[in-house]
């Protein structure tokens, strides 16, 4: 167990005698627990001195005692009297107190010591009187009682009333000389039996104070975890604007009442260029405060309207659609201001809804794509959804809806493309490439869908059908003895978040009997950047199980070096972009032929894409590139087109893998 943090002894102390600091919440909690409990002591008061005046009155006018009235009001009326008002004075401040007609606590406070007082003067006096005749001195017990008991304060200011009133009172005692007796003084068994009443008070009132502080401190965790929890359930916990729960519930209010202007609405989606790479560059805390910044600049740029932070560095307003557009210029244009090396831009995206429209999420959505849709138009800042994007919109929302179904309902497609080996002219692989054959859109290609899956964190579920598909098929090849190759995974950032990737890899491979090395892993350039901690350890994991890890679109990013420095790869396969100026551009060959060279030195297989001359052929292989993938082989094909090619004499297949599958 760790060390549980303990109050010191000084602070133990100085909370038993009460002289501890206490909260604004504790303070309010004591003054209120004192209000209400003076409330029944002064209603106590009130009732029993107007008893005791009618009472006096009475025998005053019964036994015709007029002529002693100035000494009975000297001695009683007085005092009933004065004990009358200030209970009076102290209910009537803590009824208006309690139905909040009043928030002074000045008066309150006030009232509350000198009804104390009067109290205790009111107890001395009377039992003074009392022990005179030869009765008993209850009234100043009961008295104390009253103030120290019903009323909570700290045990050092418990201490200094009871003490003080203690002291005063029975040295006044002391001095008389009572009636049943004769003597001067008080008696051991008065003073033993007073000093055992002091006693039991003063426990009483420290016991009082420390659970009504003990209350009060719980109430205080409580009420403050309630608060929380009830701002961060309408608050964004970085930014401190609404979350997209409270701007749900609220524009979807909004889009319902009758007196909103839908004509002249707009949701507007934001989303910062670029932020990616500033966090990458100066890190989470500035990055958080690029946020926090931009966060209260569209709050202060649309102050009546409806904001929130939407996820990540996207936000989203609900407001006017006047001088919208020269607002979100200068919002532009202030975001931009506050770069550094790192080039920002906020993109916006506006969807104006329709009459009958009230859901806040499928407006986000729109707004969304359209602010998509000028992603990386460093000249355009602002786009409006329209019909054109309609038919895009609609696909997208299908992919995202329809991704389950595709699936079970085996729409989803794996098309083989031949990875060539430049010493044979042999397939040495295949690469495994998804397609989506929907019964409404036809063939869709991989650009239709995977960025999609990406940014509704499903594509997942896409690469772990494509495994178990693969998998299938090397199955059901080795069982009517056909030759197959290895091939070629591509894998995810999101794969490595979403779920235990290569332990669905496992899994499948297992199950459908594929040995490790039919089964090679791609990891795009990109990927790494992110979460390098998961990733070296999910590639760890692969190779340590026999499988091949293969460095997708080399020379795509701007750490392509340091990537080959941090990890360790099997192949490497070149950007097809470097082969698009081939022809004209002199500087594309020694280029590749200085990849090629570095692959060698660090052991690693060459691959080049998008290989679709004959010429481009010939010089990856008079370089020894070691293997080439493109369009002069083939397109991606359906495993059955693939092994016609193959049939017709078309493309030869390595047998350098028979060995391995037997």
């Amino acid at each position: 167990m760790g060390n549980i943090d303990r109050p010191s002894l000084r602070s133990r102390i100085l909370t038993a005698i009460g002289l501890d600091k206490h909260s604004e919440y504790v303070d309010n909690y004591f003054f209120d627990a004192n209000i209400k409990s003076s409330i029944y002591m002064s209603a106590i008061v009130i009732v029993l001195e107007v008893w005791m005046i009618i009472r006096l009155t009475r025998t005053v006018i019964v036994e015709r005692l007029e002529d002693q009235l100035p000494h009975l009001f000297e001695k009683y009326y007085s005092n009933y009297f004065i004990l009358l008002a200030a209970g009076t004075a102290m209910l009537i401040y803590a009824v208006m107190y309690i139905t909040k007609r009043t928030k002074i606590k000045g008066i309150g406070f006030t009232l509350k010591w000198l009804f104390s007082f009067i109290c205790i003067y009111f107890g001395i006096k009377v039992s003074m009187n009392d022990y005179a005749k030869g009765e008993q001195i209850l009234t100043f017990l009961t008295m104390e009682l009253f103030v120290v008991c019903l009323l909570t304060w700290r045990p050092v200011v418990g201490f200094l009333i009871l003490t003080s009133s203690y002291m005063y009172f029975f040295l006044q005692l002391d001095i008389m000389v009572a009636h049943n007796t004769g003597e001067q003084g008080l008696t051991l068994a008065t003073q033993i039996n007073s000093f055992t009443m002091w006693l039991s008070t003063m426990l009483f009132c420290i016991a009082n104070y420390n659970k009504t502080l003990s209350q009060a401190v719980k109430d205080e965790r409580l009420e403050k975890m309630n608060s929380h929890l009830s701002r961060i359930s309408v608050e964004d916990e970085l930014t401190g604007i609404h979350n997209m729960v409270y701007f749900r519930s609220e524009a979807e209010k909004l889009l319902k009442y009758v007196t909103t202007d839908k004509e002249n609405s707009v949701f507007l989606f934001f989303d910062i260029e670029n932020f990616k790479s500033y966090n990458e560059k100066y890190g989470f805390h500035e990055g958080n405060q690029l946020l926090i910044n931009t966060a209260n600049l569209i709050a202060d740029t649309f102050p009546n309207s409806l904001v929130s932070r939407f996820s990540d560095d996207h936000f989203v307003v609900l407001t006017h659609d006047e001088g919208c557009i020269e607002a979100v210029n200068k919002l532009s244009a202030r975001i931009t201001d506050m770069q550094r090396e790192v080039s920002l831009q906020l993109k916006c995206g506006a969807y104006k809804p329709t009459e009958d429209e009230t859901d806040p999420s499928l407006a986000c959505d729109r707004a969304r794509f359209a602010c998509n849709s000028i992603k990386k138009h460093y000249e355009t800042n602002f786009a409006s959804y329209d019909k054109s994007m309609e038919a895009h919109f609609q696909l997208k929302q299908y992919i995202v809806n329809s991704i389950d179904n595709a699936i079970a309902n085996d729409h989803i497609k794996v098309f083989y493309q031949p990875v060539v080996s430049t010493a044979t002219g042999e397939i040495v692989g295949l690469e495994a490439l998804a397609r989506w054959q929907d019964p409404r859109y036809g063939l869709l290609p991989p650009g239709a869908f995977i960025e999609i899956l990406e940014e509704y964190r499903q594509i997942h579920k896409l690469d772990i059908c494509i495994i178990d598909s693969v998998c299938r098929d090397y199955r059901d090849a080795t069982a009517n003895g056909r030759t197959f190759v290895p091939v070629s995974l591509n894998f995810s950032r999101l794969d490595f978040e979403l779920c235990d990737i290569v332990a669905e890899l496992k899994y499948r491979a297992e199950k459908y009997g594929v040995p490790p090395a039919f089964l090679d892993v791609e990891i795009t350039e990109s990927a790494l950047t992110d979460n390098q901690g998961l990733l070296k350890e999910a590639m760890a994991k692969l190779r340590e199980a026999g499988y091949s890890v293969w460095l997708d679109d080399f020379g795509s990013g701007y750490s392509s070096l340091n990537v080959l420095k941090d990890y360790q790869f099997d192949v490497l396969k070149i950007d097809m972009k470097f082969l698009s100026g081939f022809e004209n551009n002199p500087k594309t060959r020694p280029i590749i032929q200085n990849i090629v060279n570095l692959t060698k030195e660090l052991d690693i297989i060459s691959l080049t894409e998008g290989v679709e001359t004959r010429e481009q052929y010939d010089f990856l292989s008079s370089i020894n590139c070691g293997r080439v993938q493109g369009y002069l082989f083939s397109k991606p094909v359906p495993e059955e087109e693939l092994r016609k090619l193959v049939e017709e004499g078309k493309l030869k297949v390595s047998h350098d893998f028979e060995s391995i599958q037997k």
